[in-house]
């Protein structure tokens, strides 16, 4: 074990959430030969073979398997080590990568990044704003904003808050084809959703209406492109009251009929959770929710 190596076993959990080594080079800031490099420094310290390679990736053996959880241990130890004794804790300075959904981090988080910016000038701010949740546990973000509270890993969650949405769509829309003045009106209209088979969370499922034929006749995975779809007359859309209220194209249908509320979860991992730059920027997202709790609540 003369050869055992902290960065050798960084390298190895790096290619085993990623499965590829140009990702996990990207993720540890390195070239990808130095990454083949130190898992094989580590294969031959360890005198066993953690991965198979193939043309579709790298997969670990059941060597790397029994090391994985090891690995990670070692890793937590190395951050527990860093967030009580290190000096990484007493200066918010560093990257930390943020993972939430695209309607909230784009129109929510992302106008609020330069004053997170002016407040902690050393941070490196990394917002991932997708149709999709990443994984804390694999370190694909440091700190995740989700639709649900996780039910496994060494995670820490709290309630963000509530938010309603409304059913909306643009005046052109409307004033072209026949008024909507009930529930039953809506089996006539053309509406804009998600996509069934690609939606990430069963939060997203809103075009349940037993009492109502709904027709989604434009889908798309993305919130951002049913907005704009429906600025653009495309038809009656399900959207956060947070964000239909920023723009003026659009109106509200039937309020006193459809509203529903969805919650927003704020989810850290346990080992990270001491580090002063995850603490500045928690505290940060839920100062800025909890200024904004009236426009989560949406209009009366």
């Amino acid at each position: 074990m003369a050869e055992f190596d902290w960065n050798n076993l960084r390298a190895f959990l790096a290619v085993a959430r990623t499965g590829r080594l140009t990702a996990a080079a990207q993720r540890l800031g390195a070239d990808h030969a130095t990454v083949s490099r130190r898992i094989g420094a580590l294969e031959r310290a360890l005198k066993a073979h953690l991965f198979d390679r193939s043309p579709s990736g790298y997969a670990l053996t059941a060597h790397g398997e029994a090391l994985m959880p090891r690995a990670e241990a070692m890793e937590s130890l190395a951050l527990a080590a860093q967030a009580e004794v290190g000096e990484a804790d007493l200066a918010v300075t560093g990257a930390v990568r943020i993972g939430a959904p695209e309607g909230f981090g784009s129109y929510f988080l992302a106008p609020r990044m330069a004053a997170l910016a002016d407040r902690h000038p050393g941070l490196e701010i990394q917002l991932v704003a997708i149709p999709g949740v990443l994984s804390l546990s694999k370190r694909e973000a440091d700190i995740a904003v989700t639709l649900s509270p996780p039910r496994e890993g060494r995670l820490q969650t709290r309630k963000l808050t509530d938010y309603t949405l409304s059913l909306y769509a643009s005046p052109a829309y409307l004033d072209a084809r026949a008024p909507i003045e009930s529930r039953a009106d809506m089996g006539a209209h053309r509406f804009v959703g998600y996509i069934e088979d690609l939606l990430y969370a069963p939060e997203l499922d809103y075009m349940q209406a037993p009492d109502v034929d709904i027709h989604v006749g434009l889908k798309s995975s993305n919130l951002i492109a049913q907005l704009q779809a429906t600025l653009a007359g495309a038809g009656l859309c399900v959207l956060p009251d947070f964000i239909a209220a920023r723009d003026p194209g659009l109106r509200r249908v039937l309020p006193q009929y459809v509203r529903l509320t969805r919650s927003l979860w704020l989810v850290t991992h346990q080992d990270l959770k001491g580090l002063a730059r995850i603490r500045a920027v928690t505290d940060f997202v839920v100062e800025q929710v909890r200024e904004a709790r009236a426009a989560f609540a949406g209009p009366a």
